[in-house]
């Protein structure tokens, strides 16, 4: 059972999970308090947080971002607390895997200093999955050739099937650049554990386990089938999409990274994407409702970013009347605005269920479903 001590391999500075001195209980009994708050015109309407057990609430994250730098005592990969970085090289929330590949690099990688007058220029490591991404704040593509050979096989035999290094001068908050782009050894994408192809971009779930409850959910209060017709807005890699269309659906998406686009529509060939902002792709998004789906019963899901939907989008939405409506949300703020509007023109909220996909933070997300009246 899980106590309110937290576990070897994690660093007490460490700001990444503000709830690790919590029990499971106590951290579930904040988060609920906190969702009765923001969400209080539907506390009726909320149910019991879904949070993994036990062993389950660690080792599960498969997806980071974390900074590099190199000190006296060589590099240091891990989170930073205000000026200083604090390295996680045994952070017990990420897997083996990556706890292992981060030690492979702040071993195998050469010092700094030997790389005059702009140093060694890393500055993040993200891995996702098998895809790993070494981000370097210059222009120019370094010589790598003394030491990429013996990196590679170690970073293989623990599972790594591709390696890049992204070089973007501007690197700061905004770790990722459209282009800087260099494959250095392996394949540019992978497939995970349920066959969904992926690159070293795209948005996943941290937690694809509690993810895939969510789904079901919001599956099961859907009920798609071949009389209906579903549109996907922030449909990233095409996990939701799948569900539709394997239900007989006829199913639409949108998403702006490319890299998703490109995989989504591998992964779900007989689906209609299109790439951009969801505000921006409103008249390709009619023609498709008033053209291939006219007839059908309308019903969409969205999964946006914790800015919650563009105004342009919640006013769409009102517009299209769907039947149904459901909404994963990274963020209570924004949903709580998000419903008011929608509640506003018709639409009812039936339920709204709480997953923990970030156990030992602040994080919930929640899945709202909504009906027309």
């Amino acid at each position: 059972m899980e106590t309110g001590h937290a576990p070897d391999g994690c660093p007490p500075r460490c700001p990444g999970c503000p709830h690790r001195h919590l029990s499971a209980a106590q951290s579930t009994a904040q988060k609920t308090e906190w969702l009765k708050r923001k969400l209080a015109p539907w506390a009726d309407r909320l149910l019991p947080i879904v949070s993994p057990d036990g062993p389950n609430r660690f080792g599960y994250r498969e997806k980071t971002c974390l900074s590099a730098e190199w000190g006296s005592t060589g590099w240091q990969i891990g989170l930073t607390a205000g000026e200083e970085l604090i390295p996680i090289f045994e952070c017990p929330i990420h897997t083996e895997r990556i706890r292992k590949s981060m030690g492979i690099l702040a071993a195998a990688l050469p010092p700094s200093s030997i790389f005059p007058p702009y140093a060694f220029p890393l500055k993040y490591v993200v891995q996702s999955g098998a895809q790993l991404v070494l981000v370097m704040k210059t222009r120019q593509l370094p010589d790598i050739s003394p030491f990429i050979d013996p990196l590679w096989e170690k970073l293989s035999e623990i599972g790594i099937e591709g390696l890049w290094l992204h070089l973007f001068p501007s690197v700061g908050r905004r770790v990722f650049a459209k282009n800087g782009w260099h494959l250095v050894r392996g394949r540019p994408s992978s497939r995970d554990a349920a066959g969904f192809i992926y690159g070293p971009v795209a948005f996943q779930q941290v937690f694809p386990s509690l993810h895939d409850q969510a789904l079901d959910r919001a599956e099961t209060f859907f009920d798609p089938g071949p009389g209906d017709a579903v549109i996907d807005l922030y449909s990233g890699l095409g996990r939701t999409l799948a569900r539709w269309f394997k239900r007989g659906a006829l199913t639409a998406g949108v998403e702006l990274c490319g890299e998703a686009v490109r995989f989504a529509r591998k992964n779900v060939p007989g689906a209609e994407i299109f790439r951009g902002a969801c505000a921006q792709r409103i008249v390709q998004l009619d023609s498709w409702r008033k053209g291939p789906a006219s007839g059908k019963l309308l019903l969409i899901y969205v999964n946006p970013p914790r800015s919650g939907l563009e105004p342009e989008v919640v006013e769409w939405i009102i517009d299209a009347g769907p039947a149904k409506i459901a909404y994963l949300s990274c963020s209570a703020g924004t949903l709580r605005r998000d419903l008011i509007r929608l509640c506003a023109h018709g639409f009812e909220v039936r339920e709204i269920r709480p997953y923990d996909f970030f156990p030992r933070t602040r994080h919930v997300e929640t899945l709202a479903t909504l009906q027309k009246h």
